[in-house]
């Protein structure tokens, strides 16, 4: 496919790695206290990163509107995270360092992330737990009272922080007060149940939102100054997945439709440790931590076909794979690697649990070593958890688990001062691509997430309104016109098509044909398959989805199908990224591009860069551009596990 040359500008100050972030703080242009009153900034999305953003905006005196589609913003999908925050805090004085939390983040994303942001990243993570701690997290403590660590994947060292197994909703909930007190303080005007679906761009900048009031129909127009996206990830075009139901790619695409370019959209994370699915009909995944597997061991039957239960498979009738392909760093391999082994096996027949797709983690050997008492103080609620879901007593039998699509590495462009190909609007958390490369680590989302909103945005933001005047309160103009205009045209052409089939029939459908073919791995035929398929089912969705009731009400049909919709032209952009993508690496694992041994082989001659996307119209093929990545500080090196 043909490439325009490159003219993506990450702004990546100069200088030394480690002075970058302290330069640009010393550079860069600032609002004052008295001027900042007089710009609005709206941030949709109200997760880890967008209240963080929201809160620390209006601290600094901005006027913020923040925009969630749920009835507070304490249900964002950020509450369901359970592992932990990673830091390089060396607590454990066992060798960590913001170089090896740099370092291990770059390797685990197998080099297709910038240095520069990566390393900004671990840098801000000790500031990221002091101002936690300070909000009164009740992260976990040893005997003596200090901060407790624990690992997750791709590391040799302790640097994870965590609440037992509900990390996620601990620091969502510090995030959620700060935003609070700004509410209170009418700083912030809170919209919830109140979904964007499109964004207006006037004169190239990004102007405002258009929304629908999901209690009543009602369209909306919002102006502000600057838009900020903090509205996750996309797993669900998989149908079953980790996250939420309601998570979707609806104001990312909208986004990409109004010019920002989307990057590395094939970049998408299984993880290891899902409660497998149960029957076809199934809607949704549910996570187990990777903490997990800091005490409990991965295992399979060496023979095939083994249905006996786990506790009468003697110990060396068992595999423990993971400990024997990567000893170095055991079950607590990255995601990507953990993935593909559990995969390999359960080919080979020797997957356990009804359908076969499915491993053991095991903690007897744990509990015997531990006891229950530390074992129930560490994972208590995920057992119970497990056992809700399952039926099954993890205190008796082993968990089983197998990969589920989870985390999205792919999302927005952004630039080192996270604003995206559209001035004005702004991308954080996982829904820009900054930080993860081509696989994420564990309990590195969360880190990212509250970098962004509490720490990066609130400084790099003013360099553009500095240099931009505050504009007007009204919503009139051709573009909020436009734009309102074809969201209103959209939604009554859904609801008039008047076919039989349910939305939920589409999503499935896709999801299965995504799964097949561009998920945990890609192959030529494969993806030149899906991209038949794809448009033909698209038309079949528009001629025959079955939308009850109207428009201008409460309708949870209709938010379904305008988000099915969106992943029904999405996907497209996927598998073209996946197919133009001549390599393997991290989570893209292209099946034709292995080592002799079956890892992931990159090709960093032609392909040690970011691939953008950019929107040309509907029914034509987005334009593929490229941001090379300059390894200055690292040398580029094949991933070694062992």
């Amino acid at each position: 496919m043909a490439e325009t040359p490159c003219i993506l500008d990450a702004r990546i100050p100069g200088g030394p790695l480690a002075d970058k972030w302290q330069r640009y703080q010393a550079d860069v242009k600032l609002v004052s206290p008295a001027n900042k009153r007089k710009y609005r900034v709206i941030v949709v999305g109200s997760g880890l990163a967008g209240a963080s953003a929201a809160a620390s905006l209006a601290e600094l005196g901005y006027q913020v509107d923040c925009f969630t589609f749920h009835d507070s913003p304490r249900r964002a999908h950020s509450v369901a995270a359970q592992g932990g925050i990673n830091a390089a805090k060396n607590y454990r004085n066992d060798g960590d360092s913001v170089e090896r939390l740099f370092r291990d983040t770059v390797k685990g994303g197998d080099y297709r992330s910038r240095e520069a942001n990566v390393y900004r990243l671990a840098e801000i993570s000790n500031q990221i737990i002091d101002h936690c701690v300070a909000q009164g997290i009740p992260f976990a403590r040893d005997y003596g009272g200090y901060l407790d660590n624990r690992s997750f994947g791709g590391a040799q060292v302790a640097r994870t922080f965590y609440a037992r197994g509900q990390t996620g909703q601990q620091l969502l909930l510090g995030a959620y007060g700060a935003l609070s007190r700004q509410i209170h303080a009418g700083q912030v005007r809170m919209h919830t149940r109140t979904e964007m679906l499109d964004l207006v761009v006037d004169n190239g900048r990004a102007q405002g939102i258009i929304t629908r009031r999901l209690t009543d129909g009602r369209i909306e127009r919002h102006r502000a100054d600057a838009v900020v996206l903090a509205t996750g990830g996309y797993s669900n075009i998989f149908y079953l997945s980790t996250n939420a139901i309601a998570c979707n790619v609806t104001a990312t695409y909208r986004a990409y439709r109004r010019g920002a370019c989307f990057a590395n959209p094939s970049f998408t994370q299984i993880h290891p440790t899902c409660i497998p699915a149960a029957e076809d009909h199934q809607s949704k995944l549910t996570l187990m931590s990777e903490s997990l597997r800091n005490d409990g061991r991965i295992w399979v039957p060496r023979a095939a076909h083994d249905d006996r239960p786990a506790s009468t498979i003697p110990d060396e009738e068992r595999d423990y794979y993971l400990e024997r392909l990567y000893p170095a760093y055991g079950n607590l391999s990255p995601r990507d690697i953990s993935s593909r082994a559990a995969k390999a096996v359960c080919d080979e027949g020797r997957g356990v649990g009804p359908t076969g797709h499915g491993v053991y983690l095991d903690f007897s050997e744990a509990i015997g070593r531990l006891g229950e008492k530390v074992m129930s103080d560490r994972y208590g609620n995920l057992f119970a958890m497990y056992e809700r879901i399952t039926g099954e007593d993890p205190w008796k039998v082993p968990m089983r688990i197998y990969p589920a699509a989870h985390y999205t590495m792919g999302g927005l462009w952004v630039d080192y001062e996270l604003t995206t190909t559209v001035p004005g609007l702004y991308a954080i958390g996982e829904a820009n691509f900054s930080d993860h490369g081509a696989n994420r680590l564990g309990a590195s989302a969360l880190m990212q997430g509250l970098a962004d909103g509490y720490f990066i945005l609130p400084i790099t933001i003013g360099r553009y309104l500095a240099g931009s005047t505050p504009a007007p309160s009204d919503t009139a103009g051709a573009a909020f016109d436009e734009a309102d205009s074809s969201i209103r045209e959209r939604l009554d052409r859904l609801v008039a098509t008047g076919g039989r089939t349910p939305v939920e029939t589409f999503h499935r459908r896709l999801g299965e044909l995504m799964w097949e073919h561009c998920g945990m791995s890609r192959e030529r035929s494969g993806l030149e398959t899906a991209l038949q398929e794809i448009p033909a089912l698209r038309e079949e969705f528009w001629d025959n989805i079955c939308v009850c009731g109207g428009s201008e009400e409460f309708n949870v049909v209709l938010e379904k199908a305008g988000r099915v919709a969106d992943y029904l032209e999405f996907a497209e952009v996927m598998v073209r990224d996946a197919l133009e993508r001549e390599e393997s690496c991290g989570a893209h694992f292209r099946v034709e591009h292995q080592t002799g041994g079956g890892e992931a082989k990159r090709d960093d001659e032609n392909f040690a860069h970011v691939a953008t996307w950019m929107y040309q119209g509907d029914d034509k093929v987005p334009l593929r551009r490229t941001e090379p990545l300059a390894f200055e500080h690292l040398a580029l090196a094949e991933r070694d596990y062992r």
